[in-house]
């Protein structure tokens, strides 16, 4: 290993242990997991180390720290903040519309519009590598993408009604319109009897792997919080008569990349009737501290959220256009939590059957409309006074007339940064079977 090595690996391990190093004393087995999924590929890494890409991107010596399109307003907006190839999918909007959008906001946060921008363009050059896909023919999908965006950006800024825009049934076409047809297909039923079974006359949580029993000094706690919860969704968004009414409730884990080592709680509650069939389950989970938060320094941003869940509840409410109606916030233990819906609906873009650019071109133009939508579009219950200003106008005042010059700008980023990923991979990878990342070792769980 060069002594250039030693000094990335070195700054890949400090950042994991600076970001996790709570979670990861608490449950080092979800952050062994969490690694070894890590462990897989390039893309899957990326997915997991998005702290890397803000201490690179935003760091003190962050390489690629020079951002010319961040000036007062573009340099905070609200951004996802882990925006890749594979958070996209489908919802269903407190409208009862089906959507196709971005699809998750645990990162999200005010900061550059570039980094949405950026971390996605690189993704889209990972995952054009593990597909064999050529550098000409990565630069061209990336380039669609960066194209697309602009264009919708543009177009926000010539209507009035922002939110008229949205990949449906009746917009999208391909791949992403199948994927719509897909989830409409999906029912309430068929996820309550995966995730429930009836006792008597009711239905309870089913004791399935990963469902945890809790006592009754633990269930009395989050039943307490999830009261709390209430008061935190929109009156006009608030279900009337029987709603909320709790049913069942238990311990949750196993979870993806992105959450590994966050406690978490399921909740069977009563719908909007008493039919059996209009259960709801709702998901109670510990926010994350948002990577982009690592590196944004402004006290007055910090200090516009109570606590994690909070942040990540009203920054999803200001990058939807008609956000879930039962999104909320609680607190359990003077920790922040995040409450959501389980939904049938939900259904992520497939990229296995993807595989010619021909074919990936299209979908990657609707991912950069959606890119688009979530920056300049918010709910009608969001809290604006973060970015009091009209996020479309702001892109468009410095991009207009160098758009060829920023479309090349995010296309050489995507390249060089997804080949430092692959060897921050190869890096990663032995330092993690080296027993370098403190507490988590590869070895330290042996048969």
């Amino acid at each position: 290993m060069t002594d250039n090595d030693s000094e990335r690996s070195a700054r890949i391990v400090d950042t994991l242990v600076g970001a996790f190093d709570d979670l990861m004393t608490a449950n080092p087995a979800a952050f062994r997991t969490k690694f070894r999924k890590m462990a897989a590929d390039p893309f899957a890494f990326y997915r997991g180390s998005a702290c890397l890409f803000y201490a690179d991107v935003a760091g003190a010596d962050g390489r690629w720290r020079e951002d010319p399109w961040a000036d007062e307003r573009t340099s905070r907006v609200w951004i996802q903040g882990d925006l890749h190839a594979e958070n996209f999918g489908t919802y269903m909007d407190g409208d009862g519309v089906l959507i196709f959008d971005v699809n998750d906001f645990d990162e999200a946060y005010v900061g550059h519009f570039t980094w949405d921008v950026m971390r996605f363009a690189a993704s889209m050059a990972l995952l054009g590598w593990r597909k064999a896909i050529s550098d000409d023919d990565i630069s061209m999908l990336v380039q669609r993408f960066v194209r697309a965006y602009l264009a919708q950006v543009r177009w926000f800024t010539e209507r009035h009604d922002d939110r008229g825009f949205s990949l449906n049934l009746g917009t999208a076409e391909g791949p992403v319109h199948q994927v719509l047809r897909l989830a409409r297909l999906r029912t309430r039923v068929g996820l309550l009897n995966g995730i429930t079974e009836t006792e008597g006359f009711d239905r309870v949580l089913r004791d399935v792997p990963g469902v945890r029993r809790l006592d009754d000094d633990e269930r009395g706690r989050v039943v307490e919080a999830f009261g709390r919860y209430l008061e935190s969704i929109p009156e006009a968004k608030r279900f009337r008569g029987v709603a909320y009414t709790i049913k069942d409730v238990a311990g949750r884990s196993g979870f993806g990349i992105g959450s590994a080592g966050l406690p978490a709680y399921t909740v069977l509650i009563e719908g909007p009737n008493e039919a059996l069939d209009n259960d709801v389950v709702v998901s109670m989970k510990q926010g994350n501290v948002a990577a982009p938060s690592r590196v944004v320094t402004d006290p007055a941003i910090a200090d516009a959220f109570h606590h994690h869940g909070h942040r990540t509840v009203v920054s999803q409410r200001a990058l939807q256009a008609h956000a879930d109606r039962l999104l909320g916030w609680t607190d359990l233990d003077g920790v922040g939590f995040v409450v959501s819906e389980v939904s049938p609906y939900e259904a992520d873009l497939d990229w296995s059957e993807l595989t010619e650019p021909v074919e990936i071109a299209p979908v990657v133009e609707d991912l950069g409309r959606a890119t688009a939508k979530v920056h300049c579009v918010s709910d009608s219950d969001s809290d604006q006074s973060l970015v009091p200003f009209q996020t479309e106008e702001a892109i468009m005042s410095v991009v207009a007339g160098r758009e060829d010059e920023f479309v090349r700008w995010v296309t050489e980023f995507a390249h060089a940064y997804a080949a430092q990923v692959r060897t921050d991979h190869a890096l990663f990878v032995e330092a993690f079977r080296g027993g370098a990342i403190p507490g988590v070792a590869a070895s330290d769980h042996r048969v």
